[in-house]
């Protein structure tokens, strides 16, 4: 079978507004805010004419050109249709139905600066609308101004390439091997067809929690075809190791005051669907899913419900904390539809106190923060803020505002929403609600700020594609992990120094509070003055006054309190193997005593 060469980039967005034309156009709107000729479509899928170019009207005379540019060696193209039958100058295989893209090798190689596709036939009811992509090989030309200033390298030694399960266990133990001393391999469980969910941690004591020093983790996968986020966590994982042996001052800071945890592929079953179809001819939906049809992005219990009902209803008895949240007891049944890969996440993040985190999506290039889902049960889309709006709007910003496109006023938007005008970052439940969402159970369940980063337009870029992905996601994912040293931290103890696990921070005027881990706390704050106080079951309560700077490292707040005089009075006759009396208890006693008297 003849090798076909690489995509010109019109899922990527590496084909400009300027190199697209049309004989007309419904919604593909040549024009300030066009859509893109999107294979795998978009957030949307029930639009009927997202991502696609639809023509103004249906003849024979209707076509689409892609200008490359330069000299091109032009080899196929894929199509995709809605419902449509396509052909052109050589008769293709159409499309019968909306989702399966069809590649379409050209018999001979042609070589050209433009390729114009013209459809001749159309399904009768339908119209002429359709998605493609081009596969070309540029030409070389050193005259070319245009190829040369659009052009991106990497000086990264990483493996640049797509890597199925076994070989993503190969590639982390090869990172293991060459940093033994600051990594580990573990998996927090398996998928529905046994695959374990391997993780790597890096830390400079891996395989303990180090008082005082905060976790993080970036997760990527869980819808099984958005593949980028996936080979952005290896490449990662395989840089840092690189740059610390170098000596980078930056990389082994970070390492040696965090722990990091690294899980590239929530979903393997479903990345195994879209890997054996290939990057080009997965569609929207092949191994979006695990294998038993659930979308972990909202398989998460919907916490929010619970506390807005709880906040709603002021008499109700029935009060509900403002964190950690308990899962309700029918999601924890079997006979609940929960993805054992969805367990094994919530399982994680019970057992490890992280303090930010990040999980990896594609298809667009945002950053969504909490809350994802919509207070009003009238409303589909609506801003719906946490108590730490303020906060997450930063953690949003300092990844989009990093990242080589996401800001960037010129590119094109990857569908048919620009998040230009929030600087690339977005409220969840004002794009589109969900309920369940990983954020949402994050923030109301654990200690962990989550975040969903939409790392580029194409969910499957090609492989030569990921050098350059890599470059416009790496400064981004690094000063990510910084952030986890923004706010306040310390240790709370009793008078004998020993840590106060499970204690209540809280902060003046932020309805949300946090626990400690070991007696050891992080509380991500922008800067400011804080009155930060701390309560614990048998402890008197405690409040002082803790500023936040605006130079990077969190602002040490540590706490002893004492017991209270109860406790310590329980504490006392327990060691002399007594009981506290309670005050009722002793109330009834002097009654009996007084009518015994009375009686004689």
């Amino acid at each position: 079978q003849r090798k076909h060469c690489p995509p010109l980039g019109l899922e990527t967005l590496k084909i400009t507004d300027f190199q697209l034309h049309a004989s007309t156009a419904k919604r593909y709107g040549l024009g300030a805010h066009r859509g893109r000729l999107n294979i795998q479509a978009g957030v949307n899928e029930n639009d009927f004419y997202d991502g696609a170019w639809c023509a103004g009207r249906n003849d024979p005379y209707q076509w689409i050109e892609v200008d490359a540019r330069r000299l091109t060696k032009f080899t196929g193209v894929i199509t995709q249709g809605r419902n449509s039958l396509w052909s052109s100058n050589w008769i293709f295989e159409g499309n019968s139905e909306k989702e399966i893209p069809v590649l379409n090798m050209l018999p001979v190689p042609l070589v050209a600066r433009y390729i114009r596709i013209n459809p001749r036939s159309w399904f009768q009811e339908g119209s002429i609308c359709m998605r493609l992509e081009i596969l070309g090989c540029p030409l070389p030309d050193p005259n070319n101004y245009y190829h040369r200033r659009n052009e991106m390298t990497t000086t990264d030694n990483l493996d640049f390439k797509h890597h199925n399960y076994k070989e993503m266990r190969q590639l982390m133990k090869t990172v293991n091997k060459m940093c033994p001393n600051i990594t580990r391999i573990y998996n927090i469980g398996k998928s529905y067809q046994g695959l374990k969910l391997y993780a790597v941690e890096i830390s400079d004591n891996p395989g303990e929690h180090e008082v005082g020093e905060p976790e993080f983790h970036y997760i990527a996968g869980a819808h099984g075809n958005e593949v980028l986020g996936r080979e952005l966590i290896l490449l990662l994982m395989q840089f840092m190791c690189q740059e610390y042996l170098a000596g980078n001052p930056r990389i082994v800071h970070l390492i040696e005051g965090t722990r990091i945890h690294l899980l590239p592929s929530v979903n393997p079953d479903g990345y195994d669907k879209a890997y054996k179809a290939g990057s080009e001819l997965g569609g929207w939906s092949l191994g979006r899913w695990t294998q038993d049809g659930i979308d972990i992005n909202n398989n998460f219990p919907d916490l929010n419900s619970l506390l807005w009902e709880s906040e709603d209803q002021k008499k109700s008895k029935r009060k509900v904390p403002n964190h950690h949240i308990p899962i309700p007891d029918w999601y924890l049944s079997e006979n609940a539809t929960v993805a054992v890969e969805t367990r094994a996440i919530i399982a994680w993040m019970e057992k490890i106190p992280f303090v930010l985190g990040g999980n990896l999506q594609g298809g667009e290039l945002v950053v969504a923060y909490p809350y994802d889902m919509v207070r009003s049960m009238w409303k589909t889309q609506d801003y719906t803020p946490t108590p730490d709006d303020h906060v997450f709007r930063w953690l949003a910003y300092s990844y989009a505002s990093t990242h080589r496109l996401m800001t960037d006023a010129r590119r094109r938007a990857c569908h048919t929403e620009d998040f230009q005008k929030e600087d690339g970052t977005v409220n969840g439940a004002s794009w589109h609600t969900v309920a369940g969402s990983i954020n949402d159970f994050s923030y109301l369940h654990t200690n962990c700020f989550e975040l969903s980063i939409y790392v580029g337009c194409d969910k499957y870029p090609h492989e030569s594609e990921l050098p350059e992905e890599w470059e416009n996601n790496r400064e981004s994912l690094i000063v990510f992990m910084e952030q986890v040293h923004r706010g306040i931290k310390g240790i709370v103890k009793d008078v004998h120094g020993k840590g106060i696990p499970n204690a209540v921070i809280s902060v003046e005027g932020v309805n949300h509070d946090i626990r400690t881990a070991d007696g050891d706390y992080w509380r991500l704050l922008n800067p400011g003055e804080y009155v930060v106080g701390v309560k614990a079951e048998g402890y008197t309560a405690a409040t002082k006054t803790c500023e936040v700077g605006y130079d990077m490292g969190a602002t040490q707040c540590d706490f002893t309190i004492s017991k209270t005089n109860l406790a310590r009075i329980k504490e006392i006759m327990r060691k002399f193997g007594k009981q506290p009396i309670s005050l009722a208890a002793r109330r009834l006693r002097h009654r009996a005593r007084h009518w015994q008297r009375r009686r004689r």
